[in-house]
């Protein structure tokens, strides 16, 4: 039994927090997950619907292709560079101010996209867009935050498969809608409310569980082969972080960018360059597998556009199935992450070779399927193992750090790709079996580094 004082304190706490323990409990976790899945949906359902038409949009007010290759290129470069910077504001503010921020932001970039009537209105549309929308990457970050970190891969794939179906519909309403007179403007005003709704949705869930989520990350003995004493002083360092956390939202501006530069200067650091070393290899290894998709399948079978599209889509629908399977797999590998990357990477490998090497269009689908399957495992393993490695301290900054990398990947892959079509068809992804060799031989050189260090943090500044 606890001390009466300090049971006392608990007493005081929980009434002070209007009943914690009730939103911790599984049922509230629970409900708290689902209405995440249903944010991820939501976004991507908004963002699909216009993305597809913006180009088209963009020629219609007169710009040059060229224009609006630069615009778009500048889109990927605020990504690239505010990814890390908003994550690691989502550790310093806390997840639900940072998530609200960027949520708000998009539908005000989103709302003045419906009303860009010149290239110069458009392009200043994307800015908001450009340097805030890292709603999913925050969503992940709180879902690592609220469960078990052996069933981080399950929720994690659940979640993937709820923004994939969010892709998969958007563009179907979006060209409906399109067919309208005035179709673009009237898609992007609803996205900008879609955007309005999630943050009402943010706004509305129990946000004393992310405070108490944290706990039940270690209450489960297999879930760390910590001591009873570092998981209760991991269990105060938490709760200490989250206090803080909740105040430093109205802290100086100036103290929030120096705390950003100290937990970046902290993964710099750390000993996690290989993890994000292997996320970009394989990152490009996938670009470059999609991008001559279309022209090679013309080229090589002489099979339409059409064809295309619909194996894409298929792909798309096997990568959703993919997620929601996640929880048996990883219980078929005993949660072990860094086995179930290698061995998805190895097989994304191979996948893509006999790609490369097809004879016929039925070894393209052949390839097509099971890739759907690999790269949706591999990249949900990739996110879990930066979280294990990096510690739930920095989750916002690690995943704003690996989605930056990604970004660098998409900035290279179409440079590549154009070279390696020079030679041939088949260049862009034979490339990409070179790069995917290469992230697995660095798995399998630090294997050791995973197997004895699987819950290493960062190194102490």
């Amino acid at each position: 039994r606890r001390p009466g004082a300090a049971a006392r304190m608990e007493e005081e706490e929980d009434e002070d927090s209007g009943g914690r323990r009730a939103a911790g409990s599984p049922a509230a976790s629970a409900r708290f997950v689902r209405c995440l899945y249903a944010v991820g949906f939501l976004d991507l359902f908004g963002v699909s619907m216009v993305v597809p038409l913006m180009n088209l949009h963009i020629k219609s007010l007169g710009a040059s292709h060229t224009v609006a290759g630069i615009i778009g290129s500048l889109y990927g470069v605020m990504q690239l560079f505010s990814s890390t910077f908003v994550g690691c504001w989502s550790d310093i503010v806390g997840r639900r101010y940072s998530l609200l921020a960027c949520i708000l932001l998009s539908a005000l970039g989103y709302f003045l996209l419906g009303t860009s009537t010149t290239v110069f209105l458009f392009a200043i549309s994307r800015v908001p867009v450009g340097i805030f929308k890292h709603t999913l990457s925050i969503s992940k970050a709180l879902l690592s935050d609220l469960v078990l970190e052996r069933d981080r891969p399950l929720v994690m794939g659940r979640f993937n498969a709820a923004s994939s179906v969010g892709f998969i519909l958007g563009p179907v309403v979006g060209g409906y809608l399109a067919e309208f007179e005035g179709g673009f403007y009237q898609t992007s005003f609803i996205c900008a409310s879609i955007f309005l709704l999630n943050g009402g949705l943010v706004w509305m869930l129990p946000w004393s569980e992310e405070n108490t989520g944290n706990r039940e990350h270690y209450k489960d003995k297999g879930t760390s082969s910590f001591s009873a004493k570092s998981n209760h002083d991991l269990h105060l360092k938490s709760a200490t972080s989250r206090a803080v956390t909740d105040s430093s939202f109205f802290q100086s501006p100036w103290i929030q960018v120096a705390t950003m530069l100290k937990k970046i200067k902290g993964i710099a650091c750390s000993n996690l360059w290989d993890i994000f070393l292997v996320r970009f290899l394989m990152s490009v290894a996938i670009l470059l597998y999609y991008s001559n998709f279309t022209l090679a399948l013309e080229e090589r079978f002489g099979v339409k556009p059409l064809f295309s599209g619909y194996l894409m889509s298929y792909s798309s629908a096997l990568g959703v199935l993919a997620g929601c399977l996640l929880g048996p797999i990883t219980r078929l590998y005993g949660h072990n992450t860094y086995r179930l990357l290698l061995h998805s990477s190895t097989f994304t490998c191979v996948l893509i070779l006999l790609y490369a090497s097809a004879l016929s269009i039925w070894m393209v689908i052949l390839s097509s399927t099971f890739l759907a399957f690999s790269t949706t495992i591999g990249r949900t393993c990739i996110i879990d193992l930066e979280l294990t490695v990096g510690g739930n301290e920095a989750s916002g900054t690690l995943l704003g750090v690996g989605q930056s990398v990604t970004s660098v990947g998409r900035i290279i892959a179409p440079l590549l790709s154009g070279i390696a079509q020079e030679f041939s068809p088949c260049g862009p992804p034979s490339l990409a079996v070179g790069l995917a060799l290469v992230a697995i031989g660095i798995m399998n050189t630090n294997k050791q580094k995973y197997r004895s260090h699987g819950n290493a943090k960062l190194k102490n500044q």
